[in-house]
């Protein structure tokens, strides 16, 4: 195999390649930041928006504030996919815990045919009926619904003559998606691992997993004000961490909700930036920066309705942030006449629906639901075990019950596409492609002499910020040279024994790092971690989507600005550029050739398959930075291939959204023209050159 003997090739000139002469930024003096130049350029675009809105806010009058409602409702529903029909619960109670003052009722509704919810409605034994509610959506901790402060809250609001209902979200407690019988446990190690790899297979179907967890939400709410035991009018949403940002979102959504109170969550998206980062992908919006939305958002579309800001000074999530957002809020609530209704709690801990925020959620719902003073204290609840407060017989819907999962619902959802028609304005509005204009800025980094050829080291820039390294091969013979844009995913040095192949033949390539790959890759320290494995570069590319980008559309951009420098070459016939995309490279080389007509031909090697792969696969890994959202809606990567025509000259040894070679007959079926395996052919012969 061409593979074997690529390797072979690569060890034998291992000794005439430094590695630090041909990654030569890495320790030079004035780029001492490349690694950091991706999510530097990511988080300042993020800024400027942020910053934008946050100067417009400080003057908005009572009516836009009021219409911050109706704004926020317009785009994030687009942006997540809208809402499913609702559709019969078909709810059923399969057991009760009955206590001497209240009882646990376990429930499984269907927020969506056939898609399971298991839940624990607290139901109170004192007092009189119809009680107020508390919604309350669950945060990432262990136990899912079972957590023992939530059973602490819950207990404790149905001893208070509250109802209460904590349903487990998709990822969660009973319904694991992505559940393996041996392990008894997900797949995966983390609900947050299992929720973004979800959450990527539905962003390419044009929506975002913040559906599934709202529409989940609004069921679970259709269900409580369904029971008798509940007065409408006085319903509270509560939820810390994950449920802090189900709270906000429900709250701003449903206007049934009428007081509301999030844990652990609001801070603002610029401080978010600044420390943390994007979290998982159901609290990641597609375009909500661009869209001039932030955290304050939540709580001008709750106004003016009672809203109780419940944060940690320890928090990871910036408390810096949250009081910044709640005063911005409250010159707001002024604004509208309804300072008292809005309020901001700190407690001096960490992370968590600790008893300081429980106790000031308990005074805020007793202050509004009840017109009374709460006493301030807490009896302590003994927890139930997890299994004690299964809905379903084996502790899982899959196992229990089947039906329908995220991944199924996604597939179904995709199969009403019809793909194949999209222009190349279209996809290039979709990635957010922008080719460069005007003459490259090249600088120089000196040369090295090789046999038969030199390589220049050399830097040029896509964009204000962006600066792209790149080795320039250059053959001795004299006349006009092809010209080849070789973009690996593993970087500019990665496979020197194959641009030197192209070299020997009478090419001059242009081997680029991409902004994010190579030299312009983050830190190493990162590279370990199963979030990076699954994911990559994820705080990046989350920021770029949420800012109406993508990498994708980014690194296709690199690419025409490395084609300029290639046309701009003596040596080289800027009739005749071509374009090999390896690895993660294939994905961006392959756009930039739709967008772009002067690549003449393009070879992908060990490229993705196809975005359909991805959505119909229930597990993958390391695709994350090629994705482009709604793509499936308009089309997919055999599409753009057969854009090209015959443009698109070699398929190699494509991949599954595993990184595994995908079957033979798959690839030819998707790319039937192109499709070949790495052989000991020639590089030449094999890219069709």
């Amino acid at each position: 195999m061409r593979t074997i003997v690529a390797a072979l090739l690569l060890a034998a000139s291992a000794a005439a390649q430094d590695p630090s002469e041909l990654n030569f930024l890495s320790n030079h003096t004035d780029y001492r930041n490349l690694r950091s130049m991706l999510p530097d350029f990511e988080k300042q675009r993020a800024y400027d928006l942020l910053d934008k809105r946050r100067s417009a806010s400080a003057n908005w009058s009572a009516a836009e504030i009021t219409g911050r409602k109706q704004y926020l409702r317009e785009h994030m529903l687009r942006a997540i996919g809208g809402l499913p029909e609702r559709t019969p619960l078909n709810a059923r109670v399969t057991g009760v815990i009955d206590r001497e003052d209240y009882r646990i009722e376990k429930i499984i509704f269907e927020s969506r045919p056939n898609f399971f919810v298991t839940a624990n409605l607290y139901l109170p034994k004192r007092g009189k009926g119809p009680y107020p509610a508390v919604l309350y959506p669950l945060g990432h901790e262990d136990g899912a619904k079972a957590h023992f402060a939530w059973q602490q809250m819950l207990v404790t609001l149905a001893r208070n003559g509250y109802v209460g209902l904590a349903w487990d979200g998709p990822g969660q407690g009973e319904r694991v998606q992505l559940y393996d019988p041996d392990f008894r446990s997900s797949k995966l190690v983390s609900s947050t691992l299992e929720h973004t790899v979800l959450g990527i297979q539905t962003l390419l179907a044009g929506d975002a997993l913040a559906q599934y967890y709202i529409w989940d939400g609004m069921r679970a709410l259709d269900y409580l004000l369904s029971r008798p035991e509940v007065d409408p009018k006085r319903v509270a949403c509560s939820g810390n961490s994950g449920g802090g940002t189900l709270t906000a979102y429900l709250s701003a959504l449903d206007d049934r909700i009428q007081v509301a109170a999030p844990s652990c969550y609001i801070t603002s998206w610029r401080r978010l930036l600044e420390t943390i980062g994007p979290q998982d992908a159901e609290q990641c919006i597609p375009n909500w920066i661009s869209d001039g939305l932030d955290h304050e958002d939540f709580l001008l579309a709750f106004a003016p309705k009672p809203y109780l800001q419940l944060s940690a000074i320890r928090d990871f999530f910036s408390i810096t942030g949250a009081r910044e957002t709640n005063a911005d809020a409250t010159r707001a609530y002024d604004r509208l006449g309804a300072g008292d209704k809005i309020r901001f709690f700190q407690a001096d801990d960490g992370h968590g629906f600790t008893k300081p925020r429980r106790l000031a959620a308990y005074a805020w719902f007793d202050h509004w639901f009840k017109k009374s003073e709460h006493p301030g204290t807490e009896e302590e609840v003994l927890p139930l075990r997890e299994e004690e407060l299964y809905c379903t017989p084996t502790g899982q819907v899959s196992t229990s019950l089947g039906g329908e999962t995220v991944t199924t619902l996604n597939q179904a959802r995709v199969k009403q596409f019809q793909r194949g028609s999209a222009t190349p304005a279209q996809i290039a509005k979709l990635i957010d492609y922008r080719q460069p204009g005007g003459p490259p800025t090249v600088k120089p980094f000196g040369t090295l002499a090789r046999t038969g050829y030199r390589i220049e080291k050399l830097v040029y820039e896509t964009e204000p910020g962006v600066v792209i390294p790149a080795l320039l091969f250059v053959p001795e013979s004299a006349g006009k040279h092809p010209g080849v844009l070789y973009l690996d995913g593993a970087g500019k040095a990665a496979r020197v024994t194959d641009v030197e192949a192209l070299v020997k033949a009478g090419h001059v390539v242009l081997s680029i790092d991409a902004r994010g790959l190579g030299e312009t890759r983050i830190a190493s320290f990162q590279n370990g971690s199963d979030w990076f494995r699954y994911f990559g570069d994820w705080t990046s590319g989350m920021t770029a989507i949420m800012t109406g980008s993508t990498l994708t559309g980014q690194r296709a951009a690199d690419i025409s600005r490395g084609l300029d420098v290639l046309a701009s070459r003596a040596e080289v016939d800027a009739s005749r550029l071509y374009g090999v995309g390896v690895e993660a490279g294939g994905v961006p080389l392959l756009h930039a050739a739709v967008l772009d007509s002067r690549l003449r031909k393009i070879a992908l090697e060990r490229s993705l398959l196809s975005y359909q792969a991805v959505v119909d696969s229930r597990i993958h890994r390391g695709v994350f930075e090629q994705v482009v959202p709604g793509a499936l809606k308009l089309y997919d990567l055999p599409d753009l291939a057969r854009m090209l025509g015959q443009r698109t000259s070699a398929v190699i040894d494509p991949v599954n959204p595993l990184g595994q070679p995908a079957p033979l007959a798959e690839a030819r079926q998707q790319y039937p023209s192109a499709v070949r395996r790495a052989a000991a052919d020639s590089i030449v012969t094999l890219y069709g050159f």
